[in-house]
Order: C-alpha cells, then structure tokens, then sequence
C-alpha cells in the first residue's frame, strides 16, 4: 500500500464542492491542483505550444501514482480510458464453454463484455453466496468489489479461499477501500469517480503470470516496447509488461488524472477510510439505519422525499429505485447534518 506522507486535513482546502456534495459515486469532485493542472495543458494547446510527447509525462506519473495506491508494481499496470474495454480483454481470452461466475445486477460494464462472448457460461448468483457458488467448472469469478446500487462489499476472503481466477472491479473501492489486491489475476478500476480524475482514464491490473494469458486485441503504438520507435511499420514490438495492454491515451484526462492520483497516492489510505464511512455511518445514524462498512448510503425514498433533498441542495443519485449517498474527502459532518435536515 501507498507510503502517505500527508494527512487529510493538510489538503481540505483542495476542495471546493459546494455543501450537500453526496455523488461520488456517480463523478468524483477534482482538487484544485487537478483543475489548474488542466486548465494549463488546454492553455498550452490553445497557444499551438502543446507537444504530444509532452503527455507521456502524465500517463507515467498517472501509471506510478495508482500502482502505489493499489500496492502492485507500475510494470503490472495498464493505462485505458474506460472499464468495459478492459473486461473485454479478459472475456475474449477464455475458451469456448467457460463458467463466468458473476453477482446478481453488478454493473453491466462488467457483465456485458462477458454476455457478448458467444460460447461463454454466465451464471448469476446472490452477492453473498458468490464465494460458496464456486464449483469445479468455474473458470472465472468477475465481480465488483464495491456494489455501485448500494455500496455492498464482496467477501474477498472468502473468494480468495476459493482458489478461483478472480477479475475484480474496484471502479467504486480504489480511493476510499484499502486493499490487497496483489493476489487477484485482474483488476480493472475506472478512474473519474473516487479517484477524482476527469472522465477518459482506467486501469488494468494483471498479475504478472497472468500477462501471457491476455491476447492484446487493441496493440497499438502507445503499447510498443519503445512508444516513439513504434509508430511505423513492422514487426510488432509491444512492451513486454502490463504496458502492451495500453491504448493511445486522450490527452488532457491524464494530465488530471495524474494530478488527482498524484495527491491520493500520498494520503493514508487507512484515514480516508476511516472519514469516508464514518460520516457515512453518521447519515446512517440519522436515518435510523444500522452502522455499516461502506462509504455508500443507499436509501429507498419516496418522490417527496427526493424533492425535499434537491430543494436542500442535496446531490446525490437515484439508482435501483434507491437514494445513493456517497461519501468521500470533501464530505463533512455539516453535509451531513444538511441532508438530515432536509429529511428530518
């Protein structure tokens, strides 16, 4: 895991949501330097003074700065710009006939890329009896470590008990969940939404003796050995880690990204979460509702009850027919008793 070297309030004032902020979830909300950072790199390129070189610089600070905050070494990192790209790598890689084991209404971006695949078995369980439905012919479980509905956990432990090739979606977990995830074969995590980074960025994590085991269906220039030497012509020449999984990278999504991760990478992770679900747990509290173990609040609510929310200022998101609360660095006790106010 990351090696912090500043503490959470050191960077408060990196945020400037406006009060009743609860959508994470759905768009993270960057710090300041992420916001300066780009608003110099569209500067420097409305001035015809931006380099595409220039935005290998980003990718690679981006690259180092998640691998340390995901505790796994940059070489079995892969830069992307959405999640579903990347699941499809691993989907096109199993054999006809393969099980995918899969929880119950995940987020299809995970679940499609495994549907489309003709001659692929899904089966589709409970969240919590995903671990005790593995069997002999299960080839791979691909679930999301952080429900996006309602903020559920997967019993990791249990999974990993298993001895089961495990693809982990930690889209809605890396940036607020410390994990060890350097025993799982893949992970994918999308970077705008608790990693605070503009939309247009995404990981894939492989393991290292799983790297032949993906066939690399987007080889492009950006994932040669050497990116500048490998624009023209043949034989292929892709890098030899995780890198020949990249795609060409939309520019100013990693500068921000870079930035973003750059600043989480040097926070304690274990103070993080400690914030997020604790005031997630106090707008628990005050809802009457049993103290939990995520940074997400989901909250069935009638119409009346999602008016008096906006009419408070209160953002937040619909999903599964439930009000989703999301809490992260910005969110404070007074959001917090915001949203109770409105709701009292």
């Amino acid at each position: 895991m990351t090696t912090s070297v500043l503490s959470l309030d050191a960077v408060r004032d990196q945020f400037t949501p406006d009060p009743g902020f609860f959508n994470t979830a759905s768009l993270g909300a960057p710090p300041r330097v992420t916001v300066d950072a780009v608003h110099a790199a569209i500067d420097a390129w409305s001035r015809g003074r931006a380099t595409a070189g220039d935005f290998d610089v980003s990718v690679v600070g981006a690259r180092e700065a998640f691998a340390r905050i995901a505790g796994v070494p940059s070489s079995s990192v892969a830069a992307g710009s959405t999640v579903s790209p990347l699941v499809g790598l691993v989907a096109a890689s199993l054999p006809p006939g393969s099980e995918v084991l899969v929880a119950d209404d995940d987020f299809t971006s995970l679940l499609f890329p495994f549907a489309a695949q003709s001659g692929l078995s899904l089966r589709s369980v409970p969240l919590a009896s995903l671990a005790s439905a593995v069997r002999e012919t299960t080839a791979l479980v691909a679930v999301s470590m952080v429900q996006s509905a309602d903020g559920s956990l997967v019993d990791l432990d249990a999974l990993r008990a298993t001895g089961v090739p495990v693809l982990l979606d930690t889209t809605q977990s890396t940036g607020w969940l410390p994990l060890d995830v350097s025993w799982v074969d893949y992970v994918v995590c999308g970077a705008y939404k608790w990693l605070l980074s503009p939309r247009g960025s995404a990981f894939l994590i492989v393991r290292p003796d799983r790297l032949e085991s993906l066939t690399p269906h987007a080889a492009n220039w950006y994932a040669g050995a050497d990116i500048w030497a490998s624009i023209y012509g043949l034989p292929l020449r892709l890098a030899a880690d995780a890198r020949r999984f990249d795609t060409s990278p939309a520019w100013f999504s990693w500068v921000g990204t870079a930035t973003s991760l750059g600043l989480l990478a040097d926070l304690d992770p274990h103070e993080v979460h400690k914030h997020d679900v604790g005031l997630a747990n106090a707008l628990r509290a005050g809802l009457g509702l049993p103290a939990g173990d995520s940074a997400i609040v989901s909250v069935p609510m009638d119409e009346a009850g999602q008016e008096r929310l906006r009419a408070a200022g209160i953002r937040t998101a619909i999903r599964a027919g439930a009000v989703r609360f999301s809490c992260h660095l910005y969110t404070t006790q007074a959001d917090v008793d915001l949203a109770l106010n409105a709701l009292s």
